[in-house]
């Protein structure tokens, strides 16, 4: 069987990530990780420094005791949450007739802690914001770079709406990780029955490498029993592809995390991390 992970914060983007995930789990036959993971800088106490000879000794020993008790009752108020969160994320499973689900509390930093258990998931699920999303609505999450950059796993990055599935659009561009996304997209029985479209963006549509590019990927695509609407596309990545799914509906977008030319290993691709910010629907991405 295989399993998804799912990342969650308890945000309005993980509460989207849960439908996602529902919507995945059957179509896999896969079993649900729900990860939360408390911040290990939440769990710090507080130091005063030596203030004694401003305040005196006895008034340092009495702030110290208070901040010592504020922080333990911090971590008491960490715990409760954490086990709200899980017992919310476990009724709507219950909800969706999800029954393979785990749940995962762990105290940390994300980016640390995902290692453990991407080895042994097929998918991981996430939100593109987290708890800052309307303090930062223009913004991808703290995590979800290091994450996409880290994980060699394809990651789910969700909107924050749930939309049912229908239309599937990939933006290919002929890159490694955009034929790792082609060739999971037509094994995977996720998407068997959906229709799909692939767009190329190329700078003159009679470039014969891009004929031959989006060529090839309609051939797979065929292969694999989609009949995909393909087309060529004028312009700059960023804005021609948001506009390309717009126009048709499109409920997800498919794409490789990088380009041709990114630093791979530093960033996730700027045409990506721009797709990111901007979708209003889910962006599955593969390293």
């Amino acid at each position: 069987m295989k399993r998804i992970l799912v990342c969650t914060d308890g945000s309005i983007f993980s509460q989207s990530s849960y439908h996602y995930a529902a919507w995945l789990a059957p179509q896999l036959d896969a079993s649900i990780d729900v990860l939360y993971v408390t911040d290990v800088r939440s769990q710090k106490v507080a130091s005063t420094g030596n203030l004694s000879g401003s305040i005196g000794i006895d008034a340092d020993r009495e702030l110290l005791k208070k901040l010592v008790d504020l922080e333990h009752e911090k971590v008491k108020l960490n715990h409760q949450r954490a086990k709200l969160l899980i017992e919310e994320a476990k009724q709507f499973f219950i909800a969706k007739g999800i029954q393979n689900v785990n749940f995962i509390h762990e105290t940390g930093f994300l980016v640390d802690i995902f290692h453990e258990f991407e080895a042994t998931v097929d998918i991981i699920v996430l939100g593109k914001r987290g708890e800052a999303a309307e303090f930062a609505s223009g913004h991808l999450g703290a995590n979800l770079e290091r994450i996409v950059r880290a994980s060699h796993k394809p990651c789910l990055v969700t909107s924050r709406h749930f939309k049912p599935i229908e239309r599937l659009l990939l933006a290919y561009d002929g890159s490694p990780s955009g034929e790792k996304m082609l060739r999971f997209l037509t094994e995977s029985p996720v998407f068997k029955g959906l229709e799909l479209y692939i767009v190329t963006v190329t700078k003159n549509v009679e470039d014969q490498t891009a004929i031959a590019r989006i060529e090839d990927a309609r051939h797979q695509a065929q292969t694999a029993g989609f009949e995909p609407v393909c087309c060529l596309i004028e312009g700059n990545p960023e804005t021609a592809i948001a506009e390309y799914a717009e126009e048709n509906n499109i409920s997800l977008l498919l794409m490789g995390a990088y380009g041709h030319s990114r630093i791979r290993h530093l960033v996730i691709g700027s045409t990506t991390a721009q797709l990111l910010r901007s979708s209003p629907v889910p962006v599955l991405l593969f390293r």
